[in-house]
């Protein structure tokens, strides 16, 4: 067998129930036979079959070869991670205790809903999203949470098309099921029992919750047929298509109704519906904004967001940083307030590193940070 050079995420803990928890280091081939024989010699210390031997290992192969980590039960996890099982099975039990629940506001005056992982349950989230989660690849279609990829590789593709249609997908994480998330174990090839606890580990109330390290992951893995689905429909009719997490945009020239409705087919068999208030059709005549971003002639952030940036400088000129603040009744600190125009610009500049206004605000706000701070120390 042909295995991938891959590292384990684990530390040498010894052995849990007979089963070998392997250190982390690279495992080839070579390491794979040391793991097996290894494991077969402490397994039959602990007064294994040999039909249990064999079920246990061709489980273990299947895993590494995929690259992922070998786990074969809930306190083999709990080990692997450096948490006890027990509380593994606290937070599956009730799920709810442990999450921090608060609200948001979007920009329709509505609020969203944010399940915030417990510091415990963040640390077995992480583990899960770095060392099973990224093992397993997702689409090129999908350009949300991905290393590497950021909100720029969505929109690029989309640059100087006739036309653009913009789907969103109603309520995105709170529609994916605990079923749809269970099956991504299991194709994974690890055990029911397990697939159980990882999915009840990364879930709430039966859904993916707002606010959990690997519910976006997850979305991406559960929409990976769809992906390929739709991916295919477009390549076949010269349409451009990505999904940046429940935001889907398709571009070029297209028979608006037939694309919609073929979507619609599709998320339907998934459970999943169209929020048709955001449902849109942009012609190169408009201003086509995707995922908060123009990209008619180039790549630039929408002109209300860089006005409001050059009105914030051009009082800051006028009446002064301090002056500014007290006349606007801003609550915010001096430092925060600067932090935040800084980003703002920042984010300006990360769309369209050319533009020189931003380039411009950006050497002012430094300036007038490092002057702030001067006086601070002094």
């Amino acid at each position: 067998m042909n295995f991938k050079v891959r590292k384990l995420h684990v530390i040498f803990i010894g052995y849990i129930k007979g089963y070998l928890v392997v250190g982390g280091y690279l495992m080839n081939n070579t390491e794979w036979v040391k793991y097996s024989k290894a494991f077969e010699v402490e397994a039959k210390k602990n007064g294994k079959s040999l039909e249990y031997i064999t079920k246990y290992l061709k489980y273990a192969e299947l895993l590494a070869s995929t690259n992922l980590p070998i786990i074969f039960d809930g306190q083999h996890l709990g080990g692997l991670i450096g948490i006890k099982h027990d509380y593994l099975y606290k937070v599956v039990n009730s799920q709810k205790n442990f999450y921090r629940k608060f609200y948001i506001k979007k920009r329709n005056g509505k609020k969203r809903i944010i399940h915030e992982a417990l510091p415990n349950l963040k640390i077995v989230q992480k583990w899960i999203l770095e060392n099973i989660l990224y093992n397993i690849g997702v689409s090129k279609f999908a350009k949300a949470y991905i290393k590497g990829i950021s909100i720029k590789d969505n929109v690029r593709f989309h640059k100087k098309q006739n036309q653009i249609l913009k789907i969103d997908i109603l309520d995105f994480f709170t529609s994916i099921q605990e079923k749809q998330v269970y099956r991504i174990f299991r194709k994974a090839g690890y055990s029911e029992e397990l697939s159980v606890l990882l999915t009840k580990l990364c879930t709430i109330n039966g859904y993916l919750p707002q606010g959990a390290s690997t519910s976006g992951y997850l979305s991406n893995l559960v929409m990976m047929d769809f992906d390929k689905t739709l991916s295919k429909y477009c390549l076949e009719r010269k349409i451009r298509y990505t999904r940046y997490a429940d935001d889907l945009t398709f571009s070029g020239d297209f028979d608006y109704k037939s694309l919609f409705n073929f979507v619609k087919h599709r998320l339907k068999l998934m459970e999943l519906d169209i929020n048709d208030k955001k449902t849109k059709i942009l012609k190169r005549s408009s201003s086509q904004i995707v995922t908060g971003i123009v990209l008619n002639e180039k790549i630039q952030v929408p002109k209300d967001y860089r006005r409001k940036i050059r009105l914030e400088i051009h009082y800051i000129k006028k009446y002064g940083l301090h002056q500014h603040l007290k006349k606007t009744q801003n609550k915010i600190s001096t430092d925060n307030y600067l932090e935040s125009l800084i980003g703002k610009v920042n984010y300006c500049l990360f769309i369209n590193s050319n533009d020189l206004a931003m380039l411009e605000y950006k050497d002012y706000l430094h300036s007038l940070f490092l002057d702030l701070f001067s006086k601070q120390i002094n």
